[in-house]
């Protein structure tokens, strides 16, 4: 085998799942759905095994810098799938213990029918037979659970609650359609239906777990295939400083603006915070959601233009946004806002999708001081912009490459770099005092995932005032993130969710933001000043966003060999 054939066989292998084949934006088996047996995920693993065994003799084939960075993303890669489907936790594999058929059947019709560019007919003729394949599919997950954990549980059957009425949706745009297959959709649709409120019932019904820890040995192989290279005690030393550091700019920035507004002095972070909220909030009529949406968007053209303007970013040519409500079924896991990317192996523009959570409660989340924020993280130049890039490059590794301390290291450093180019002018301190409270929980989420992870609750004391007594983790962890963030509770919960399933992801912004960050300071260091600031940093945006999809551990060595830093 050689590494041409070696990236056939990657892309087959990284394929055989028809949910990830429709987020890579491949057009064929799209109609199915994934296989949750146990006998698929032994037969994966297998697969995977197979192709870490050439990997040593085609390193020993080639020079070629590039190739060899490729083939370390690749083990990594199979070697965190290996992992992520044989690893135990409170004695049983974790397969068993996770039930996810809101994220597996939701997920994939959403997608089809939201953001798949073939013609109404084909997306349409794919809905119908994922709807079909529905009850035996929840039979098959049902037969592989065993113990699964409680709040596993709880997520899951609020997403599966959420099914029908995204199965409506479907059936009124197909009938807007004139779908010709209307009535075969209606007939599955009641099946599956069916079949999800049994589901709801027998998962329910069964004996669950409430260890969610999978231990010291196994974090430290979760943090390292997500390609961080840092010691879980590093990185929970990284978390202490971040959090002072953080405290203390907050500080400074109450005290300039508690006298600007002439608020009386003593008006602590959590107060002004609120006095900001309400003096900036984005004026909607009752109810009307979208207008949030349509002031999203204002901003997100606001911005292109300054970075245009200024020349910051190389934007591609064919890219864009959409930018929606969380769908009800999605709304357990994603507290704020987040983004689905491009899919990397589609044909023609490259199309990121931007989920918003909006409700009367999370009204606070969006201001005129946290929507720029928001759309600089989640759009151009932050999420959007590095990964419709990457998804253009040439290395077919690095396309299918998911690592996410490089993708929030941009984003998070990026949330700073915008304020420091004056993007919001004479509210650079109010904005920058609003996200330095909302990006404080980078420094707790490496400590609850560290804790989430490893059970040991010392991880917890990064420095904060609040109470760890709970024996409950996630009261414990959730006390952290309030004291820290002041995040409503439903947002608290909802980060806390996620935390628990991704693994390692958490921990990623931080560690990102900061390897991010150390990387920005040694190129100008490596430069000694002989470049124009603004020209050094276009020169750090392009060799970065060129680089593709990779931990920041392995994007140094990029940097190396292209002589912007020391090696």
């Amino acid at each position: 085998m050689n590494f041409e054939s070696f990236c056939e066989s990657f892309h087959t292998f990284r394929t055989r799942d028809p949910n990830r084949r429709q987020v890579l934006g491949l057009e064929d088996g799209l109609g199915e759905l994934p296989d949750p047996s146990l006998t698929y995920a032994d037969g994966a693993v297998a697969e995977a095994k197979q192709l870490l065994g050439h990997v040593s003799t085609l390193r020993q084939q080639t020079d070629d810098f590039d190739e060899l960075l490729d083939l370390d993303l690749a083990t990594l890669s199979l070697e965190a799938e290996c992992h992520g489907l044989t690893h135990e936790f409170a004695g049983l594999r974790a397969l068993k213990q996770t039930p996810r058929a809101g994220d597996a059947l939701g997920d994939g019709l959403f997608m089809l029918f939201i953001n798949d560019p073939r013609p109404a007919g084909a997306r349409f003729a794919d809905i119908i037979k994922r709807v079909e394949a529905t009850p035996a599919y929840l039979d098959a997950l049902l037969a592989r659970t065993e113990r699964p954990f409680s709040r596993w549980v709880k997520m899951d059957l609020e997403k599966v609650e959420g099914l029908p009425d995204l199965l409506q949706t479907i059936d009124d745009w197909a009938s807007a359609e004139d779908a010709s297959d209307l009535a075969r959709f209606r007939t599955a649709r009641r099946t599956a239906e069916a079949a999800i409120t049994d589901y709801a019932a027998r998962l329910q019904a069964l004996p669950t777990g409430s260890d969610v820890h999978v231990g010291p040995q196994s974090m430290e192989e979760i943090i390292r295939l997500r390609g961080v290279d840092q010691s879980p005690a590093q990185l929970k030393t990284f978390a202490v400083e971040f959090l002072a550091k953080n405290r203390s700019l907050v500080e400074e920035l109450r005290a300039r603006l508690v006298k600007k507004y002439e608020l009386p002095s003593d008006t602590d972070a959590a107060t002004l915070q609120k006095h900001l909220a309400e003096r900036y909030r984005v004026q909607i009529e009752p109810g009307r959601f979208d207008q949030v949406i349509e002031r999203y968007e204002q901003e997100c053209a606001k911005i292109v233009a300054f970075i245009q303007e200024r020349r910051l970013f190389e934007l591609p040519d064919d890219q864009s946004m959409k930018i929606m409500r969380t769908p009800t079924f999605m709304a357990p896991t994603i507290p704020a806002g987040a983004m689905l990317p491009p899919p990397p192996f589609r044909r023609g523009t490259r199309t990121s999708m931007v989920y918003l959570t909006l409700s009367e409660e999370l009204m606070a989340e969006h201001t005129e001081l946290s929507i720029p924020s928001m759309m600089v993280h989640e759009g151009i130049p932050g999420h959007h912009l590095q990964l419709s890039t990457a998804a253009g490059h040439e290395s077919l590794i690095r396309r299918h490459a998911e690592f996410m301390d490089l993708s929030e290291g941009w984003t998070t450093m990026l949330e700073d770099y915008m304020l420091d180019v004056d993007y919001m002018g004479d509210l650079t301190d109010e904005a920058r005092f609003s996200g330095q409270r909302d990006l404080a929980r980078i420094g707790a989420r490496v400590a609850i995932d560290l804790f989430l992870m490893s059970g040991d609750k010392s991880y917890l004391e990064v420095g904060v005032d609040c109470d760890l007594s709970s024996d409950d983790p996630f009261v414990a962890a959730g006390s952290l993130l309030e004291s820290v963030t002041g995040f409503v509770p439903g947002r608290v919960q909802a980060e806390l969710n996620w935390y628990s399933q991704e693994r390692g992801y958490p921990l990623s912004y931080l560690t990102g933001n900061r390897l991010v960050w150390d990387l920005k300071r040694d190129i100008k260091s490596h430069d000694g000043g002989k470049t124009d600031a603004l020209e050094l940093d276009r020169r750090f945006h392009k060799a970065f966003l060129n680089a593709g999809n990779m931990p920041v551990s392995m994007l140094r060595r990029v940097f190396v060999e292209h002589g912007l830093v020391a090696g």
